[in-house]
């Protein structure tokens, strides 16, 4: 219940902070500079865990395909009959 009202009270301070109008702080202006400013650096990082997560799933599935190899290659040593038809 204090998780809900906390979260009202700062969406409507939000609202208020941003509002044009001449009784509110008419931030909107600063919060578009902030935003020029912060969604290149956002890109950046997401970017960057983008690669780091792409490199990693190239690593596990090069891991995956060794692993499926060597478990063919003992498989054809502990049934070398198997294999032929």
């Amino acid at each position: 219940m204090v998780a809900l009202t906390i979260g009202v009270i700062l969406v409507l301070f939000a609202v208020y902070s941003v509002l044009p109008v001449s009784w509110s702080l008419q931030w909107w202006p600063e919060v578009i500079q902030f935003l020029k400013g912060g969604v290149p650096i956002l890109a950046v990082f997401i970017g960057l865990i983008a690669f780091f997560v792409g490199v990693a799933d190239i690593k596990d599935k090069m891991e995956a395909k060794k692993e499926e190899a060597e478990e063919k290659a003992e498989a054809k040593k502990a049934d070398p009959g198997a294999g032929t038809t």
